[in-house]
């Protein structure tokens, strides 16, 4: 494996409750790293070698912001790229956002991505969205916003908020979606799922990690845990082949695990998320160490 980047789930908490959220996400949600971990984590990338960017995402990673700023400046003075993620819910104000964003700026970080959708807000161009990205304009911050189609809007989205082009993304139906958000969607039959249009699992530029320890290849779909063995031998030692549930994929997709194992299936699946998280919710029992945490699979306190 190749490993360019690492993104840290820096929590699995979250002020909003969106419906299309891959892990689960809510303000109830448990889970945050600890300084010592990712510093843990950055030594082990060292010893990688390929390791370029690191990001911070979640869940919100703004709602641990004092730690989030402190491991972004250390990630610079080791020589990495950084990025981070988030839903800008604090930008209630242009003054107040600029001094949200300020410290950050000063780190001189590599990429902003305000998550921005009708999922988190009633519109796409909500005032927390234009206020965000007028005070990362002012500090010279490079901005770009990222947001999830939604099926079902009547409206043509915008092209650009604030002048800064709006990258759209499909939605996914895993996680919270492939609970919420079926019964309107379109389907195709189970037949036509037969590769991973998404993740490279065969040769990963990026994994994703939690503070539970488990690295990502998607998430739900892990290949070790950190805490359990250093995170530069699972990544150097990382053979797809030999994954009871990356192998069949990289074979055939979805249908083929349902081949392999054998797994009841409807007719028809959204798409390949849809139908490769169906399959997974069903081989969890046997495979949990490999279909992990059951935060991926809705199983949250």
């Amino acid at each position: 494996m190749n490993l360019t980047g690492i993104h840290f789930l820096l929590t699995y908490q979250c002020n909003f409750e969106c419906d299309h959220c891959f892990v689960w996400s809510s303000p109830s949600t448990k889970g945050t790293f600890k300084l010592s971990q990712i510093r843990k984590i950055y030594g082990e990338a060292k010893k990688l070698g390929t390791v370029e960017w690191i990001y911070f995402e979640g869940g919100e990673p703004f709602l641990y912001y004092p730690v989030m700023v402190r491991v972004l400046q250390e990630a610079k003075r080791l020589g990495f790229k950084t990025g981070i993620v988030t839903n800008v819910y604090w930008a209630t104000a242009v003054e107040d956002a600029s001094e949200w964003l300020r410290p950050i700026a000063e780190i001189g970080i590599d990429d902003v991505s305000f998550s921005i959708d009708c999922y988190h807000y009633e519109i796409i161009e909500s005032e927390e969205a234009k206020n965000a990205i007028k005070a990362a304009k002012k500090l010279g911050l490079p901005v770009g916003i990222i947001s999830i189609k939604h099926p079902n809007n009547p409206k043509e989205p915008p092209t650009h908020i604030e002048g800064v082009e709006v990258d759209y993304w499909e939605l996914m139906y895993r996680g919270r979606a492939a609970s919420q958000l079926l019964e309107k969607a379109q389907r195709k039959t189970w037949t036509e799922f037969n590769k991973c249009p998404y993740e490279d699992l065969a040769n990963p530029g990026r994994i994703h990690l939690d503070s539970l320890g488990y690295v990502h290849v998607c998430q739900g779909l892990c290949i070790g845990n950190a805490w359990q063995k250093p995170f530069s031998e699972i990544i150097s030692s990382y053979d797809p082949s030999s994954h009871p549930i990356i192998e069949p994929l990289l074979q055939g997709g979805p249908v083929a695990l349902i081949k392999e194992f054998d797994l009841s299936h409807e007719k028809t699946y959204v798409d390949a998320c849809h139908f490769c998280y169906a399959a997974r919710l069903q081989l969890r029992p046997r495979f949990s160490e490999f279909l992990s945490p059951g935060q991926m699979y809705g199983e949250v306190e």
